[in-house]
């Protein structure tokens, strides 16, 4: 079983297809059962052949991951298929600088980490239970149309291994809105 699997296995996700591959591509949809197959193939990368489609650039926000966190969040940036120009690690204390956009209109999301993190970017006062499936957005001046995903923080989900299904909905989320922008 490949690390992708083995991590898309201990999210509890038992089944994934590919969305990226283009209608009437050569290359066939891959399904693979991953929580029976031992020689389920590996997730799909990108070769240099391949044309890569960057959907958008993702922020992550809230306490710098460590130790076995970090492990988690590499997992998921691996997962996601970003590569280090599509996503980076911001701060939530600090003061959100317009000038950080891109310039050329890419779309950007936003995923904050822990309830603190949602509350402090987008100026809401609920917990992250009621915070989590919704479409926020970045309180700060030009940030208006910034959209922001809360999620857990990743120490949670190391601690309640029962959350990263729902920490997974949450990237879905994430994906979908950049999708859509």
């Amino acid at each position: 079983m490949s690390k992708n699997s083995t991590f898309l296995k201990e999210m509890g996700i038992t089944e994934w297809t590919s969305r990226d591959v283009a209608p009437g591509h050569t290359q066939a949809m891959l399904t693979a059962d991953i929580s029976n197959d031992q020689n389920a193939p590996a997730l799909p990368t990108v070769t240099e052949t391949q044309e890569r489609h960057s959907l958008g650039i993702w922020w992550f926000f809230g306490n710098k991951p460590q130790g076995d966190a970090e492990v988690l969040f590499q997992n998921t940036i691996r997962v996601l298929g970003l590569t280090p120009q599509e996503w980076s690690w911001k701060n939530p204390t600090d003061k959100f600088n317009p000038e950080l956009l891109p310039q050329d209109g890419t779309p950007i999301v936003a995923l904050a980490f822990g309830g603190a993190a949602a509350q402090k970017l987008s100026g809401e006062r609920d917990g992250l239970p009621e915070l989590r499936e919704t479409v926020l957005a970045i309180h700060a001046d030009g940030a208006e149309d910034l959209p922001l995903i809360a999620t857990f923080e990743l120490n949670q989900l190391l601690s309640r291994p029962k959350d990263k299904a729902l920490f997974w909905q949450d990237l879905l989320l994430a994906k979908s809105v950049l999708q859509n922008i």
